[in-house]
């Protein structure tokens, strides 16, 4: 196996067991049915362009790549079954696509082997790198494709709500089959990275829209650290419909129900938070699950991706639902909770044991809501800066800077945090400036739509670019939705962005080189060095 798609990748890419957890022949899997999309694009591509489409085919290449994302599917046998089904895929998007001048790329015409350990096989022969590729070009490819991944999560999320764009499933479609294209140069897939960034733009306020129509806009909200008496569930993941089921069958029973991860914006959500056993927030990022989840008395619900190898202590609690599985942990399919339902009510569930509260809720909507009191408070020099400090936490060394970061970051700035990289901060108290809370958080990951449009925004008010604002972003990123937003990012020409822990392994030096001379991109050093870079 060789992986480098997610920033953990050990020594420049994983090629013995992931650090993840993947083994090798889920790796194979995963590579095939990349594989296997890119040959039903380059026929739903055609058909295309013949005015044909097909809903069946949009919503598989979406699902399909999801499912490669890390910490999604570990399951062989899942994949294989994905698998098959996309022979039948490429066959039907053959048929709609019918006669085309030209030659037939290979993976147009690949089909399934018959059993999983004939697919394992073939995915071995098309892994992720190619000798034949130029380096620069396959670094380019790679950072499309990871792009790719990292909105189709927030496409499916989208669906699920009843939420699509023909604007993403066609340039899905022509994208991945240019990955094909022997004839395109760096430059070709440079300009088609950048369209990627406007495509996972296009998706996110999809599903910005998809959430507010179901929800209602954000609005900050206390969200409580400690416990209720009472039974529980800890719903883990990004999906906020799953969430909403669940509340709905278990309303009434004596079940509380718990967020974890990136489901902690959930609560600023009035759809939501109307439930009175939406009980309050356990524990932090993922990466911390196999510590937290030992001490939580009750079922465990992923609802997306973040899983990690799960520990027998809890794993009898634990389900999986939507894409997400892992091998011997049951998996719910559908929208009927009553076997999580029953398990938490075999369990011992929590004392009653209050804690601190912390704030979420800060969406778009919220923060330009009261952004005349944030003009005024910039033009009084009450504020001097703002951080946008967000993205994916981690358990690989060095993630401690954004701790630092926020910590010495001046009493006069205010921080902008999303994702689960808030977990590094989120609990410290940083005050307020004018009764404007200094810590602002904006939602999950998907939500940087909220952080664009706040900075788009403030830049409109003081009629200036978003780059001459005071405003400085340093991300961290782990997975492919965070290679997503940086290209959303790169998309819009925001500029002197700071990116770690570490630089993608997938990032050639001749690709890194025209990312610092185009965006003056770079990775981050100390919290004091770069504070001092940035404020002077």
């Amino acid at each position: 196996m060789f992986c480098y798609q997610c920033e953990q990748a050990a020594n420049g890419g994983c090629s013995k067991i992931g650090v993840c957890g993947k083994k090798p022949e889920v790796a194979a899997l995963q590579d095939l049915l990349v594989y296997g999309l890119k040959g039903i694009a380059f026929w739903a591509n055609e058909a295309r362009k013949a005015g044909k489409k097909d809903a069946e085919i949009d919503r598989f290449m979406i699902e399909g790549l999801f499912t490669t994302v890390t910490n999604v599917d570990f399951d062989a046998e899942a994949i294989a079954k994905i698998l098959r089904k996309s022979g039948t895929i490429l066959t039907k998007a053959k048929n709609l696509a019918g006669s085309v001048s030209g030659a037939i790329p290979q993976a147009a015409q690949w089909q399934p082997a018959a059993d999983t350990a004939g697919l394992i096989q073939q995915g071995e022969a098309h892994g992720v790198k190619s000798e034949a590729i130029d380096p620069d070009v396959q670094s380019m490819q790679d950072t499309l494709v990871y792009g790719m991944k990292g909105y189709a999560a927030y496409a499916d999320h989208a669906l699920i709500l009843g939420a699509e764009n023909d604007e993403i499933y066609a340039f899905t479609h022509k994208a991945l089959a240019a990955t094909l294209d022997k004839s395109l140069g760096l430059m070709d897939f440079v300009t088609l990275a950048m369209e990627c960034g406007r495509i996972n733009l296009v998706t996110m306020e999809l599903l910005n829209k998809a959430h507010t129509d179901a929800y209602g806009h954000p609005v900050p909200t206390p969200v409580q650290l400690g416990t209720k008496a009472g039974k529980a569930i800890l719903v883990t993941g990004h999906d906020l419909k799953m969430l909403e089921e669940l509340l709905n069958q278990t309303e009434g029973k004596g079940i509380n129900i718990y967020t974890h991860g990136e489901m902690l914006p959930a609560h600023g959500y009035p759809g939501l938070k109307k439930y009175a056993h939406l009980a309050g927030n356990f524990g932090g990022a993922w990466q911390d699950q196999a510590k937290e989840f030992v001490n939580f008395p009750g079922a465990i619900i992923f609802n997306t991706n973040c899983i990690q190898r799960p520990a027998d202590s809890y794993k009898d609690r634990l389900f999986t639902w939507g894409l997400v599985q892992w091998p011997d942990v049951k998996h719910v399919d559908g929208w009927d909770f009553s076997a999580v339902i029953n398990k938490a009510l075999e369990c011992d569930g929590f004392p009653d044991a209050p804690g601190k509260e912390i704030l979420t809720g800060f969406g778009h909507n919220a923060v330009l809501g009261v952004a005349d009191k944030v003009i005024d408070a910039v033009k009084a020099g009450q504020i001097k800066h703002f951080f946008l400090i967000g993205g994916c936490d981690g358990a690989k060394s060095g993630r401690n800077y954004y701790t630092e970061f926020a910590e010495k970051a001046p009493k006069d700035t205010v921080i902008l945090t999303l994702a689960c990289g808030k977990y590094r901060f989120n609990k410290l108290d940083f005050g307020d400036i004018g009764g404007i809370p200094r810590l602002l958080d904006v939602g999950q990951c998907n939500d940087a739509y909220s952080a664009i449009q706040i900075a788009v925004a403030l830049a409109g008010a003081f009629k200036c670019d978003v780059n001459d604002l005071p405003l400085s972003m340093i991300l961290s990123w782990y997975e492919q939705k965070a290679v997503a937003i940086l290209l959303t990012l790169l998309h819009l020409g925001i500029k002197n962005i700071k990116l770690g822990p570490t630089l993608p392994a997938f990032i050639t030096p001749n690709v890194l080189n025209f990312l610092v001379e185009n965006f003056n991109i770079g990775p981050i050093t100390t919290a004091e060095q770069d504070l001092k870079q940035i404020l002077g």
